[in-house]
């Protein structure tokens, strides 16, 4: 089969790097916020025409599958030619980036991070709390640009000392907000592509979320910072079908 990739982002500054449209980093199960088996989402890949996916499905403090979740991704494996790989996505839950880990983290090949909450002193908040705060001016859009940039940076400095790290459709909590694209500045985006860097932490396109946006992938990708294909489909059918990663 042919490989097939594209290139995404539209700056001019440094290599542009293909994405791999066969490899699938995010999908979810019945495990926890997918809707299929494990092996129903394999068969669902594989006439996809997909070569690799990630299991990333959401993992916290209370989750007690993670063995049997790995055991069943493993038995998978022997019966497809694709490449599977067990990981599990996982909140940020403060400003430092500490993030809701599961007991064991030994059964995971790779750590998904991922905000859809604000990481407040006082607690996380979402979208709506988030939205009355910036009404009442509380909190500046700036102010939530910023710390959610700060706190995912420490985050993926904390995972990467588990497990290699995807950061899961960053920003599109800021999306979910209302905030327009240009509170990212670009030195935000900088900060965030070094500690990619450093960590060697690969950023998720998210097809479902439809992001980061094309602008933000542009500065990530010419910025070196690695990208992945991710559907983040919680139905088998929506495995490996691409149109928001083409359209970028």
């Amino acid at each position: 089969m042919e490989r097939e990739s594209v290139i995404v982002g539209g700056g001019t500054v440094g290599a542009a790097r293909p994405v791999d449209l066969l490899v699938d980093a995010h999908v979810h199960t019945g495990f926890a916020a997918g809707r299929d088996a494990i092996g129903v989402v394999v068969s669902a890949a594989d006439r996809a025409g997909l070569t690799a996916i990630t299991f990333a499905d959401q993992a916290g403090p209370e989750t007690t599958w993670l063995q049997a979740y790995a055991d069943a991704v493993r038995r998978a494996s022997r019966r497809t030619e694709l490449t599977l790989r067990v990981a599990a996505e996982i909140e940020i839950v403060q400003p430092d980036g500490w993030l809701a880990f599961p007991a064991d983290l030994g059964q995971l090949e790779a750590v998904s991070v991922a905000m859809s909450r604000l990481p407040l002193p006082d607690g996380p908040v979402g979208p709506r709390d988030i939205r009355a705060l910036l009404g009442t001016g509380e909190l500046t859009p700036e102010q939530v640009a910023e710390q959610a940039v700060t706190a995912m940076i420490h985050a993926v400095e904390r995972a990467s000392r588990y497990a290699p790290t995807q950061l899961a459709r960053p920003l599109s909590l800021l999306t979910q907000v209302g905030l327009d694209d240009c509170v990212i500045t670009a030195e935000l985006v900088d900060a965030l592509a070094t500690a990619c860097r450093s960590t060697g932490t690969s950023v998720e396109i998210s097809e479902a979320w439809r992001s980061p946006s094309p602008r933000i992938v542009a500065l990530l990708r010419d910025a070196g910072v690695s990208l992945l294909a991710a559907s983040d489909a919680r139905y088998a059918v929506e495995v490996g079908r691409w149109q928001y990663l083409r359209r970028i």
